[in-house]
């Protein structure tokens, strides 16, 4: 039987399953000819994870793994997932425009799930109101520099004070003064202090 018809012959037609079948065998068998099988990776070697394994969908699972494809899940699924990080993640941007860019596509690809008529679980992840979203990040964002303009203008403690309160002398140029004395200067004395007398 041969592959390809002549220029003047129309195609056979497979009507049975056994002309479909004996083409397959014969093409498949000009392959092994030529050679096209030979260096497959895994040759030679067992199908791994054909026993012992309950899963019906262990091959594609496997298959994932191998190839490294990650974040296939349905779309509900990523939603929720990028819903529940979507503060820190538009904490990352440093301009407004980037935060209502992200926000938009956030909301369209909630739309475009919510409209989706395939099967598959239902979405509940709610579309996020950009303006709202933007003003909390602008708040968020001036926390976050007030707090580093002001660890920058306060002295690093060192957990040390910088004078030893045995060093400092009295201000009557008395004997060296107790924590909570009146004329040393230092922290008043705690309350537990007055029970040790």
């Amino acid at each position: 039987m041969s592959d390809q018809p002549s220029e003047g012959e129309t195609p056979r037609r497979l009507n049975s399953l056994e002309d479909r079948n004996a083409v397959v065998e014969s093409a498949l068998d000009k392959a092994i000819k030529r050679g096209d099988f030979d260096d497959l990776p895994g040759l030679g070697k067992p199908l791994t994870g054909l026993h012992g394994s309950s899963d019906p969908d262990w091959w594609i699972k496997q298959k994932m793994d191998n190839e490294g494809i990650n974040g296939v899940a349905p779309a509900a699924f990523q939603l929720r997932k990028e819903n529940a990080v979507l503060d820190d993640t538009i904490d990352a941007f440093t301009s407004e425009s980037d935060v209502r860019d992200y926000l938009a596509g956030f909301n369209a690809r909630v739309r475009e799930a919510v409209m989706d008529l395939r099967e598959g679980p239902p979405v509940f992840t709610p579309p996020r109101d950009v303006e709202k979203e933007v003003r909390a990040w602008r708040l968020r964002r001036s926390h976050r520099t007030t707090k580093t303009d002001s660890a920058e203008v306060a002295p690093p403690s060192s957990g040390q004070p910088s004078t030893p309160s045995s060093d400092r002398p009295r201000s009557d140029g008395g004997p060296e003064a107790v924590d909570g004395d009146a004329g040393s200067g230092g922290s008043p004395r705690r309350w537990w202090h007055f029970f040790r007398r």
